[in-house]
């Protein structure tokens, strides 16, 4: 089980990085990336959490709906969590592949608050786990 936590551990402080980065980059009004840095903050949540089943998938789409089918459909985290991942998904994609979207900066306070609340709630669901 050693290896299972690390790996969550190491997921979640990325996760954490990639939030401090995305309000970095608020502050510096590169919304664009913000918007990318709180998707990659919720990614790598969802991933600290299947690290501790030695769950991992290739494709952001496996990921996605196995944290769905695991842990929202199961009750252990509420559907809020699915309609965050659904919003930064589609503005991170929106931002990194549509040349003239353009990300609003009320819409990355949104977004960040959004992982911020999703880091948070997967870090006591984590720490729960350590109990």
């Amino acid at each position: 089980m050693g290896h299972q936590q690390d790996l969550s551990k190491y997921r979640l402080n990325e996760a954490q990085r990639c939030l401090q980065t995305a309000k970095a980059l608020m502050e510096i009004q590169d919304y664009k990336t913000a918007a990318n840095r709180s998707y990659y903050c919720v990614y790598h949540c969802m991933r600290s959490v299947l690290a501790l089943e030695s769950l991992d998938f290739k494709r952001h789409s496996g990921v996605i709906s196995s944290f769905r089918e695991k842990y929202v459909k199961t009750g252990i985290f509420d559907t809020k969590l699915s309609k965050i991942i659904d919003s930064l998904f589609k503005i991170r994609s929106q931002s990194d592949y549509d040349d003239f979207y353009i990300v609003s900066k009320q819409e990355i306070i949104e977004q960040i608050e959004n992982a911020e609340y999703f880091f948070m709630q997967v870090k006591a669901y984590l720490d729960k786990q350590k109990e």
